[in-house]
């Protein structure tokens, strides 16, 4: 049975070939994504997905305009646009997803760092190689995407006779988060010098941590500038402006052609609820994590 990657390259491999240039960060993406699908392939199913939406919503939306009798102005209109853009904003997501994922991978792994680098050298400390300090960590699942890229680093060694230094060297040309990459080249360069890797883990463990500490204490800091605005925006001014409707409603019941009253229930239950929401996604945003 031919898959649905076979059919796509088949049908776009070509198109791919001749346009893939314009696709380079999709190009740098898919390996730091750790999404084993080539290319040349990926692109070629993004695209004869992006079709088969595209025909599905035609067929969808023809449909449904059909059932409801909507006028034919309104049908044309529907059926000629809503399922373009959907088909764009499929591609569109397609597209950039192994960089999300990518973005996602680097985010854990920058996370994580100063706790695995400190538990790195608390290891290198016994006088073991970097191979057993990987071996060790690759256990670690509370690393998160750090233990993984241990454990493919370990199975490149282990299983594929890959020379520890080049299994090293390889991982930080893919791995998406440049803190690890340079302490990746850190570990090699000590080992080809001839230098002390436990003196060097070690050092980059004090780093990374006292960096973390940083971050963490200019964010603590922060939240009391972000706790005054929301005490401010969120809850003094809805507050404001209800009693400003209210005092307007006795006053004049419409403006600019609305009804005071809807504008009121509007801010209650759409407006004050999104800028919460709207905040909360701010503040998760500029989080140092723990």
């Amino acid at each position: 049975m031919i898959s649905y990657n076979a059919i796509a390259t088949v049908l776009f491999g070509e198109f791919v070939d001749k346009i893939g240039k314009y696709f380079n960060f999709l190009r740098d993406s898919l390996p730091k994504a750790d999404i084993k699908i080539p290319f040349r392939t990926y692109l070629s199913m993004v695209f004869l997905s992006t079709i088969m939406v595209y025909l599905f919503s035609l067929v969808f939306f023809a449909i449904i305009t059909t059932f409801l009798e909507i006028k034919l102005l309104h049908q044309i209109v529907l059926v000629a646009y809503l399922p373009l853009m959907i088909a764009l904003i499929a591609f569109g997501v397609l597209v950039m997803y192994p960089y999300q994922k990518v973005m996602s991978r680097k985010k854990n792994i920058d996370i994580n760092m100063p706790f695995a680098l400190t538990h790195m050298a608390a290891i290198a400390e016994s006088g073991v190689p970097p191979y057993m300090i990987f071996k060790l960590l690759s256990n670690f699942d509370e690393y998160g995407e750090i233990a993984r890229e241990m454990k493919v680093l370990v199975r490149n060694i282990d299983t594929f006779g890959v020379d520890p230094l080049t299994a090293v060297r390889e991982m930080a040309e893919k791995t998406p988060s440049e803190e690890l990459r340079q302490v990746l080249l850190g570990i090699i360069s000590a080992t080809e010098s001839g230098g002390d890797v436990k003196t060097y883990i070690k050092n980059a463990g004090e780093q990374a941590m006292f960096e973390w500490r940083l971050k963490r204490e200019k964010f603590m800091q922060q939240l009391s500038a972000y706790a005054e605005f929301y005490t401010g925006i969120l809850i003094a001014a809805p507050l404001f402006i209800i009693a400003l409707f209210a005092v307007m409603n006795m006053i004049q019941p419409n403006i600019a052609g609305f009804d005071i009253l809807t504008l009121t229930k509007l801010s209650i239950y759409i407006l004050v609820p999104l800028l919460n929401v709207g905040f909360l996604l701010f503040l998760r945003g500029v989080e140092v994590e723990m």
